[in-house]
């Protein structure tokens, strides 16, 4: 076909007349597709060609051409005066100019070809972003240039006019790095694959008047921010998942003008500055001289302010209005106090471009709304920098250059700025990126003498907790306030961490805002309660204070507030309080734990028992596979012949999608399985839940964390704890056995509740460990100082096996699974989870040593029926109390429990006691028609950890039919829930300690 329009025998004539009348169109024989501006070609695009064996699709081009048809249909005609509409036409330009940066990088990598915008993605990978992606790059740069169009244009006194050239002459000289990204855009060596696309988004705010916009748009939504409000109006249609993927989440006004006020008062409480942040004192300090060997005096503000994740300007912008309303009716010298005195004081880090590029537009417009009128080119000194790394060297390119001056410029700071005031909402990131060998060396003070196994203190906040208490401890004096995630604030491998923040600061306050969607957390009231943001983790305000009267080493005082409720309710409590109004809670220093909650934590009885973690000497985490959906089935042939087709090497995409089968950032799938064969023996059972064993196949070399340390003894006979270390959601009921292997969430799902495996006995051709009696047999995974100490205690002998003979010597001795028994009952025991349950929040339970020898067996008998019941080798879950009365189909839809009362104990109501368990009962439906009969309510509403099994055991098998064994594989587990309710009930009649 001539597409081109070239032939004059072809379609030339007819194409002229098409390009003279239509400014945008399209020619095309439906496999070819190119489009015309002006009379222009401006792209071309194919999704399918034609070879000898048809016409074959080019799928890899259909994203690019579902953009390139979003862009034709939206082509600018007319005014544009809807701020939806701008936010929509701008995020439709930038998400094409984003898919063609993408596939122009992914080219020239392709081919060894340099560009431009190649060097410009590798100098941002060196200086910012690391592990950045050209569709990552891709992304950052699109919108840079569409919110760097959208300020210029706003700052556009002749709205008839405007292009690339008009824009980088109205970028604001405060913003010198935008300034000169933007003589790049508007000269001639802008990339050709890309001018195209900056045009069309020069055609769109050509279209529109911004500053009319922003006004109505202000005025409509009554918000105080009308530019971040667009801004996730845009986000949202140029890519939803990208906010959430970045951690964007954008302070609530409430939050942050609580925390500036907070410290506004600080500094006038504490450090005697009448003024606050208002404050222009200067002070003197020494710097290296430039090329000099020798220090030069220097004066600067005092209270100087740092942002280190400035994000899109929040807080800076705060600060200004805070400031800015001690100056009613003193405009006359407000232009000036701005230049000479607030200016030079703000300063903020950001590392993603168009979040930089959002605040410095949002401080410009602010300040000329408070009547500033700048003098000179005075810069802003927000900077495009990594606040966690120190300075890079420049790679001797143009856009090299550029990012290297930003980081000089923010190096001062960080090296020579005396900074008193370190404010805002830092990024949350569990697997962060930021590894480098300065913010690792501060942090590592955090992780000192901790003899954890896995420290989980790498996650950013924690770092820009760090850095942020870095700076104000080079100053000698200042206020550190954030809102971050609240896990810091009671974590247990956070201990050393508060400790070694109690040792900087004077005072720490805590404003728990809770609102964890894990924990299910409730208001005082019983009511709701919500998060600030849209994020299921819990948050808190902490506001930390150095005045350098504290003596050194003496550790510093934490009051505490718990401020629960709906989102409204809390927002409102911001506003309308401030720190001095609010009724903290000081709380006593708790060694070694530091806690920054309220804890009843002083009891040198329970402190003398023995942990779990001490008692077995081979603990670790239960299996962690990543791709449960793809390692785990409930059904071995399901796994048999998923792996057959995972190790084929011959990988369909819908197989790759259904079952994640891509490499993630701690998990490289595609690297473990490459070269692998398929092997039988690898399958496995595996307790994936409370009374759910699956199939799961176990080759250690593929499994993301198979825990093999551990789980190698569980692959033979065996039996092990499972509990968890800390309880999140709920009161201690995390305790279960197992005889197969177990899953890092067996015990529960909820937050910090791992499922620790806790093995009898260690194999010897694995077994590394001092164990007791070590023989060519499996020996006792039990520390050997403890159970002498049980042995001596009871006057007992122990032996690595249970001797099962009747010879009146057996009463004599106790073996591994006695001790096992006696502390599965005790951890069953409710008196002891009710008068403990403080303690067994915060570590691995502490259990008594038996006090004497009749106490002992008659736990182990009790803890031995509740173990034999849960592994459900106990005959007592065979003899059903439920029916199963309808005859279906037998499939799970909406599994619900109808109650109703029976009294089986009339006797025991009659006389005004307590039903029993079993007075209440009812049918458990698992679809419109059928249901379980008899079933006792308090089997159905029972926990184990954080889980109600018999609720879960059916809810993970919705839509699926239920086979004869499952049905009564169900009515066993009412059975050992009913009997665990009356066992427990047992055991409160034992005084165990």
């Amino acid at each position: 076909k001539d597409l081109a329009g070239i032939k004059k025998t072809g379609n030339k004539e007819q194409f002229d007349r098409y390009k003279a009348s239509l400014n945008n169109l399209f020619f095309t024989d439906y496999l070819d597709f190119h489009l015309y501006r002006d009379g222009q070609l401006i792209t071309k695009i194919a999704i399918a060609e034609i070879t000898d064996k048809g016409i074959i699709a080019l799928p890899e081009n259909f994203i690019t051409f579902e953009n390139l048809i979003k862009d034709f249909c939206s082509h600018i005609g007319q005014t544009i005066k809807s701020s939806k509409k701008l936010a929509e036409m701008m995020a439709g330009k930038a998400r094409l100019l984003s898919d063609i940066i993408e596939k122009a990088l992914l080219s020239d990598e392709n081919h060894n070809e340099n560009s431009t915008l190649k060097d410009q993605m590798n100098a941002f990978k060196q200086i910012l972003i690391h592990d950045i992606t050209p569709k990552g790059f891709a992304d950052v740069y699109a919108q840079t240039i569409a919110y760097g169009m959208f300020a210029a244009r706003l700052h556009d006194p002749t709205l008839p006019t405007f292009g690339r050239q008009e824009a980088a002459e109205l970028i604001p000289k405060s913003n010198p790095f935008l300034r000169k990204l933007f003589g790049y855009i508007a000269g001639p060596d802008l990339d050709d694959r890309i001018k195209w696309v900056v045009d069309s988004l020069v055609e769109i705010f050509l279209a529109c008047n911004v500053e009319e916009i922003l006004k109505n748009y202000g005025k409509t939504t009554k918000l105080e921010d009308p530019i971040i409000h667009f801004y996730e109006t845009f986000l949202s249609e140029y890519d939803p998942k990208l906010r959430k993927a970045r951690g964007v989440w954008y302070t609530p006004a409430p939050v942050v003008n609580f925390i500036v006020r907070a410290v506004d008062d600080i500094l006038k409480s504490e450090f005697d500055l009448p003024q606050g942040l208002a404050d222009n004192s200067k002070i003197k300090i020494k710097l290296n001289a430039q090329g000099q060997n020798k220090q030069a005096e220097q004066e600067v503000h005092k209270v100087q302010i740092l942002d280190p994740a400035t994000g899109t300007g929040t807080f800076l912008a705060e600060v200004v209005k805070h400031i800015h309303k001690k100056f009613e009716g003193q405009k006359g010298i407000w232009s000036n106090y701005v230049e000479t005195h607030l200016l030079p004081r703000l300063n903020g880090f950001e590392l993603l471009m168009a979040s930089y590029a959002m605040a410095h537009l949002k401080l410009d417009l602010l300040l000329t709304e408070t009547g500033y009128k700048p003098t000179t080119n005075q810069r802003f000194r927000v900077y495009l920098t990594n606040s966690l790394e120190e300075h890079h060297q420049d790679t001797g390119t143009l856009f090299a250059n550029w990012l290297s001056t930003e980081a000089n410029e923010a190096n001062h700071i960080k090296r020579d700025t005396p900074v008193m005031c370190v404010i805002g909402n830092p990024p949350y990131a569990v697997s962060s990126t930021n590894k480098g060998e300065w913010i690792q060396n501060l942090i590592s003070d955090y992780k000192k003498e901790l003899n954890e196994k896995k420290i989980n203190l790498d996650d950013d906040y924690i770092k820009f907790i760090r850095y942020g208490q870095h700076f104000i401890d080079k100053n000698g004096s200042g206020v550190l306030a954030y809102i971050s995630n609240n896990s810091f604030i009671d974590g247990i491998t956070h201990r050393q961490m508060r400790k070694n923040l109690l040792i900087s600061f004077d005072k720490v306050y805590i404003i728990d805002l809770h609102g964890s969607a894990k924990k299910n957390e409730t208001a005082l009231d019983g009511g709701k309660d919500e998060n600030v943001f849209d994020i299921q983790q819990g948050v808190s305000i902490n506001i930390f204070v150095k005045t350098a009267k504290k003596k050194k080493n003496e550790l510093g005082q934490v009051f505490h507030f718990d401020l629960f409720g709906n989102r409204e309710f809390k927002y409102s409590f911001l506003n309308e309080n401030d720190l001095r109004k609010i009724d903290f809670k000081q709380l006593p220093f708790e060694q070694p734990y530091c806690f920054f909650v309220p804890k009843q934590l002083s009891d040198k009885k329970y402190d003398s028992w023995f942990s779990l973690n001490q008692l077995f000497l081979n603990v670790n985490n239960g299996v962690k596979t990543d791709r449960d959906s793809l390692f785990i089935g409930e059904r071995k042939t399901d796994i048999e012949n998923r792996f057959k087709t995972l190790l084929s090497g011959e990988l369909a995409k819908s197989f790759i999608d259904e079952y994640r089968v891509v490499d993630s950032g701690s998990f490289k799938i595609t690297e473990r399985i490459k070269g692998k064969k398929y092997n039988s023996d690898f399958i496995k059972n595996i307790l994936y839940r409370p009374f759910d064993i699956r199939s799961i196949y176990y080759d250690p070399k593929i499994v993301s964390r198979p825990a093999q340390k551990v789980m190698q003894h569980m692959l033979r006979e065996n039996i092990a704890l499972l509990c968890c270390r800390q309880q999140s959601t709920f009161d201690f009921q995390h305790i279960l056995v197992s005889k197969v292997l177990s899953e890092v969430c067996t015990v529960s799902l909820q937050t910090k509740e791992t499922t620790y495996t806790f093995p009898l006995y260690l194999y010897p051709e694995t077994n590394r460990q001092q164990t007791i009696g070590q023989t060519a047999e499996r020996t006792p995974n039990l520390n050997t100082e403890i159970v002498k100490q049980i042995a001596e205690k009871l006057n007992l002998v122990f032996t690595n096996e249970k001797d099962t003979s009747t010879s009146l010597s057996v009463t004599k001795k106790f073996a591994p699974i006695d001790i096992l028994d006696y502390i599965y009952a005790v951890l069953h025991s409710p008196t002891y989870r009710e008068k403990y349950k403080e303690f067994l929040k915060i570590d691995f339970p502490r259990v008594p040593y038996p006090k004497d020898k009749d106490t002992f067996w008659q736990l182990v008998k009790l803890g031995g029926a509740i173990r034999q019941i849960h592994l459900l080798e106990s005959p007592i879950v065979e003899k059903y109390i439920t029916q199963y009365p309808i005859d279906g189909n037998n499939v799970v839809t909406k599994p619900r429990f109808v109650g109703n009362v029976i009294a089986n104990d009339s006797e025991a109501i009659s006389n005004n006691e307590t039903a029993s368990f079993l007075a209440v009962t009812g049918k458990v439906y698992i679809n419109d028609t059928q249901y379980f009969d008899n079933v006792p309510q308090v089997a159905w509403e029972f926990y184990i950890g954080g889980y109600q099994p018999a609720q879960k055991w059916l809810k993970d098998r919705k839509d699926r039919k239920l086979e004869f064994d499952d049905i009564l594989h169900y009515q066993k587990i009412i059975v050992a829930l009913t009997e665990t309710e009356r066992l427990m009930k047992e055991i409160n009649k034992i005084v165990i300690e």
